[in-house]
């Protein structure tokens, strides 16, 4: 038995016709830049976040750094990022020319330490005499940071709030949706986000019209009409072809949502009393959308190969913390600096998780998982 981590053509499989369809329209009316299409997908798109606007991008990277840019971050600012994360989360503050202050994450959910973010913020904001102006939570493998939280400290230190939504597409805390909490909410389609396009893709939603008008300006070249520009800008649309197979998926979120919600319990309860593993953490004031499942295990090197041998696809998201990258060496960090994040590099498995997995399949997984242990 082969498992693949995620499987897109089983999904391309079920929608096979309409998203057929999507795409021959586009090919027949040539609209491959703007158009209705990537229009209404921003509508719909803003509605089932709960947000006023979505302003499509080319990818989840872009929409990290143009929300970043247009907010004003810059040269002499600081952005709080968690050291687990992908590199865009970073390089994107880097590349506004501000500079990236990591912070380490609580062991039990892999998200943002917000003791450690007070503690920050007490010392570095800008109200404190410090050049910190936001912070970037990251709702990492599909769970939010404790967002009120945050927007507490947000508010008292009067810093902005950027999130970092892009594994966290229908994840929620007292119904209020990743991303439309803070100033603003950065998403990615890549195809293998939970909604994901068939190549890049990105977005950014806002409850701020003059925000919005702003952001559609700096990601099209500065401007709104077509040589009318305000400002010198940056060529980052989402295409048209990209947001019409959004579109025919967008239906089916909250419906993947919930069959991804239920294999992962099926996991729980498979792993259950499985020694030496530790499962994930989900908040009970939140719902966790699991882009991943991951788990915690030792001799983590030995089960990912373990289970390659067996057919079974299992990823390490991520085998090394951003502070011990070589891109952040000019920071002198040490790895005992963020002691849970350089812990958990080494510890974490992502097992195959997709809404189309069979339950023989999983319990083939787990039933390798508990040989290898």
């Amino acid at each position: 038995m082969k498992i693949p981590l995620m499987d897109l053509h089983r999904q391309y499989e079920t929608l096979r016709p309409q998203i057929n369809t999507a795409i021959q329209n586009i090919l027949d009316t040539t609209q491959f830049i703007g158009g209705k299409e990537k229009e209404q997908f921003e509508q719909e798109y803003a509605h089932m976040m709960g947000t006023k606007h979505c302003v499509g991008v080319a990818n989840g990277t872009d929409s990290l750094f143009l929300m970043l840019k247009t907010m004003g971050v810059g040269a002499g600012d600081e952005v709080v990022v968690p050291a687990n994360s992908f590199i865009a989360s970073s390089e994107a503050v880097t590349a506004t020319g501000a500079r990236v202050v990591f912070c380490d994450a609580r062991e039990e959910d892999f998200l943002i330490n917000l003791d450690h973010v007070e503690n920050l913020l007490a010392k570095r904001s800008k109200k404190s005499g410090g050049k910190i102006k936001a912070i970037m939570p990251v709702h990492i493998y599909g769970q939010m940071v404790d967002m009120p939280r945050l927007m507490d400290l947000a508010r008292k230190y009067e810093v902005l709030v950027l999130e970092d939504s892009a594994q966290a597409h229908l994840a929620e805390i007292n119904g209020v949706k990743a991303g439309a909490y803070g100033d603003a909410g950065s998403f990615s389609f890549y195809p293998g986000k939970n909604l994901g396009a068939y190549g890049d893709a990105g977005a950014i939603i806002t409850n701020n019209p003059d925000l919005a008008v702003n952001l559609r300006k700096i990601a099209n070249h500065g401007r709104i009409s077509k040589y009318d520009h305000d400002m010198e800008g940056f060529n980052s649309r989402l295409d048209t072809l990209q947001a019409a197979v959004l579109r025919v998926k967008l239906p089916h979120l909250p419906k993947w949502t919930q069959l991804r919600q239920e294999k992962a319990a099926y996991y729980d309860k498979l792993l259950t009393g499985a020694p030496n593993v530790i499962l994930p953490f989900s908040k009970k004031n939140g719902s966790h959308v699991y882009h991943l499942y991951v788990i915690r295990v030792q001799n983590r090197d030995k089960i990912h190969a373990g289970m390659e041998a067996a057919g079974i696809q299992t990823v390490i998201h991520y085998p090394k913390a951003l502070h011990e990258l070589a891109a952040y060496k000019y920071l002198g960090h040490k790895p005992e600096d963020f002691p849970v994040s350089h812990k958990l590099q080494h510890e974490i498995l992502s097992l195959p998780l997709f809404p189309e997995i069979l339950p023989n399949e999983q319990e083939f997984v787990v039933e390798t998982l508990k040989k290898l242990l």
